[in-house]
Parts: C-alpha cells; sequence; structure tokens
C-alpha cells in the first residue's frame, strides 16, 4: 500500500492550515512551510541545508542519520521563518531505481447493454496493477542483476477512463463495450522507500505521502498551458537525471539516470586538482557569467560533460519516442539545470535530428512564478532549484481536493492488494 492518505483537515471540516514540504535532494535538503486555503498553497518558511557528500548517492539515501540532521537543519530554519511547526509532511523520492509508467489496460465487455457496476471497475483497475507491478518488479530486478527485489508501490493515480472511445470521469453506470482505465504508477526498492519513511519517522513527522519528484514536476504547471500536446519535463539535481514526459493531460511516463550537477563538480575537482567546495564554487561562477580562473578550461570540461549528458537524455527520450511523437516542448528545472549549456544542448539542432519530435523543440527554465496553486510569501524562492520542492507542496494541495470516484476506486483496490 502507497505511503498516501487524505490530508486531515480541521475540526470545523475545513482544509488543514499548516504543511511541509522536503524535497531530499543529493546536494541539498530543502524544506518549504505553506499553508492552504481555499485549495491553494502559500508559502510562509523556507529552510536549505547541504547534504554531506556520504549522505546521498545518486538521489538515494545512505546514511539515514546525517540525512536525518540535514533534515532538521533545513526544518528549523523554514519552520523559524514560518513561526510555526507542521506535523504534517509530504517527502519527495527520485533515484535511477524508481520506476513510473502509466498503464492503460482495455477490456471488451460481454454485455454491453449493462451499466458498469462498481465490482467490475474495481476489477478492471485490479488488472491494471497487477501488470503494472510486474512490469516493474521485472525492471528493477534486471537492472540491479539481483535474483528479485523487493519492490514497493510509491503512489498511484488514475490518468483516464474511457467507454467505447469517449473520456468519463467516472465509468459507473455507462453502458459500452469497450472500457480503457489509464493508471499511473511509480515503484520503488523497498530499501529505497524505507529509508524516507524512516527519515520522518525519525523526525517525528506525520508522513502524508511519499511522491515520485519527475511526477510532482511534470504536475506542477497548468495543464491548459500544456494542451493536448504536452511537454517533456527535465529535472537537473545534483545526483540525478529526471524526465517526464506528459501527453494528453496524463503523465506517461518518467526515467532517471545518475548524471546530476555532483558529476560537473567532481569532474571539475579531478581534473584541475581543487578541493570539492572550490570546484562547485568555479562551476556556480561559471554558470552565473562571475570572473572565474581558468574559465576556457572549465568551458572544455563542462562541454565534454554536457556531452555526456545529453546522450543520457537522448536515450531516455528514444525510449519514450517508441510509443509515439514527442512534443515539442522541453520544460528544464533543478539546480543543475542553471548551467546554461545543458538547455544549450538541448536547443541544439543535433540533438532533436534522430529524435521523433512533432518538430524542433523549444527549451524553457521554469521559474517558481509558473507553478501553479502556489504562491510564495518568503521572496527566496527565487530559481529553477525551487521548483521541486513547490511541486510537492502542490501534489500536498492535491490531497485537500475532493475524492473523485475513480480516486476512490483506485484506493479500495489498493488497500485489498496491501502492495
Amino acid at each position: 500500500m502507497p505511503s498516501l492518505r487524505r490530508i486531515r483537515g480541521r475540526e470545523d471540516g475545513k482544509a488543514p492550515t499548516m504543511c511541509t514540504s522536503l524535497d531530499i535532494g543529493t546536494e541539498f535538503v530543502k524544506a518549504l512551510v505553506f499553508r492552504i486555503e481555499d485549495g491553494a498553497g502559500i508559502v510562509t518558511g523556507t529552510g536549505r541545508t547541504r547534504q554531506g557528500l556520504g549522505h546521498m548517492q545518486a538521489a538515494t539515501v545512505t546514511d539515514i542519520r546525517g540525512v536525518v540532521e540535514n533534515c532538521r537543519s533545513a526544518l528549523r530554519e523554514a519552520e523559524g521563518t514560518a513561526g510555526i511547526h507542521p506535523n504534517q509532511v509530504i517527502i519527495g523520492i527520485a533515484g535511477e531505481l524508481v520506476k513510473g509508467f502509466t498503464t492503460s489496460h482495455s477490456q471488451e465487455r460481454r454485455k454491453p447493454d449493462a451499466p458498469i457496476t462498481e465490482q467490475e471497475l474495481d476489477k478492471l483497475i485490479e488488472g491494471v496493477q497487477r501488470e503494472a507491478l510486474l512490469e516493474a518488479e521485472r525492471s528493477i530486478t534486471w537492472e540491479t542483476g539481483l535474483p528479485s527485489v523487493d519492490v514497493r508501490l510509491v503512489h498511484a493515480a488514475v490518468t483516464g477512463s474511457a467507454i467505447d472511445g469517449y473520456p468519463v470521469t467516472n465509468p459507473v453506470g455507462f453502458k459500452g463495450r469497450h472500457v480503457r482505465i489509464s493508471v499511473f504508477n511509480a515503484f520503488a526498492p523497498l530499501i529505497h522507500l524505507g529509508a524516507l519513511q524512516s527519515v520522518a519517522e525519525k523526525l517525528g513527522r506525520d508522513l502524508l505521502a511519499v511522491v515520485a519528484e519527475p511526477y510532482a514536476v511534470a504536475r506542477c504547471l497548468n495543464p491548459d498551458d500544456l494542451g493536448a500536446a504536452g511537454a517533456l519535463f527535465v529535472d537537473v539535481g545534483g545526483g540525478t537525471t529526471d524526465i517526464a514526459l506528459v501527453r494528453q493531460g496524463g503523465v506517461e511516463g518518467t526515467r532517471m539516470f545518475a548524471l546530476g550537477g555532483r558529476a560537473f563538480t567532481k569532474s571539475l575537482a579531478d581534473r584541475l586538482q581543487l578541493s570539492f567546495p572550490d570546484a562547485e564554487a568555479a562551476k556556480i561562477k561559471f554558470a552565473t557569467g562571475q570572473p572565474v580562473d581558468d574559465r576556457e578550461t572549465i568551458g572544455a570540461i563542462i562541454d565534454e560533460d554536457v556531452s555526456v549528458w545529453s546522450a543520457g537524455v537522448e536515450l531516455v527520450l528514444e525510449e519514450f519516442g517508441k510509443h509515439g511523437q514527442l512534443p515539442a516542448r522541453i520544460e528544464l528545472c533543478g539546480g543543475g539545470s542553471r548551467l546554461p549549456e545543458l538547455a544549450a544542448a538541448l536547443r541544439d539542432k543535433a540533438f532533436a535530428r534522430d529524435l521523433p519530435f512533432v518538430r524542433p523543440p523549444t527549451v524553457s527554465i521554469i521559474e517558481p512564478a509558473q507553478v501553479q496553486g502556489i504562491t510564495d510569501r518568503t521572496g527566496k524562492l527565487v530559481d529553477q532549484q525551487d521548483v521541486t520542492p513547490m511541486a510537492l507542496a502542490y501534489q500536498a494541495i492535491e490531497l485537500t481536493s475532493p475524492e473523485q470516484p475513480l480516486d476512490a476506486a483506485l484506493k479500495r483496490v489498493l488497500r485489498g492488494m496491501r502492495v
């Protein structure tokens, strides 16, 4: 069963007043304290703490005690600004072995003249979920090389349903021959999911949900602005690059690979014989156009690493492209994306030449003000590195919205399956 439940409201039945989102990244822990009012979030406190080099590896926890202390530090800063200590928290999960994909299942009904029942809908969703779990287990087992891996569902969401080709929000009561249900699922090895659950427990917080970060980022922009064509979301973090494909208003899939901002810093440190902090400072100066020693050499090193990074993105997009043409829109975020060479690589005509884009893609940087449903009252959320914790906050806000019939059906099925 995924760590997902409705947010507790106040006794008067209104939405809860305060909550916290935690983006536990390879380089930083970022915490946001926000107030929920009328289906929107107002950020009143922010905190950020740098992780130790041994605390995280490729976006996964390697030292629970160290990560807990870093989270406490970030929370103290955020709560000090907000002047309140929320108990409820939503946490993001990332890493190469976090698998997110949409599974669609169609069924031809024997009695098309009979209305669809709740039991029939539950059975159809259960078939989708069992198929998705088997696919995730095969993928993660193959990638780890282990004979078996304990895989757990992180979270799930119904992304669409249709009867005889016509979209419906609740199939129950409709007649028809062909029923189709699509569900997005994110799975992770138990060791990764359990580590984050342990972090929340040691922090003494009520864990609302663990959400796959690329899914959260892919949902952070207003779907009306994306249109039916959708977009590709590329979140460049410290240890990984997360990519999500959105088409027809739904998240079709997410993929991650272990190359992020820390790899660029480590390359500079090794080749220029610098300490890691000095290499990080040089990278930031280079990225922001500040004066820096050996700018030409640093640029050449970064260009080499960007070529490797763009090849990783290309491999992911080749996989996405097997199932249809790619949207001609790429949205970048994450602290690692502050290197302008990354956006330039995606804009290069050679990058798109062998990929099934509808047309040459436009590449944009997501600004914090674009994240739907979130308003920053602190003035500290200023660039693309702040988008992910804001996107997680938006996921918490979605938990306050009235539960839709398909969501209720999915919850019933998951409760019975205990995945």
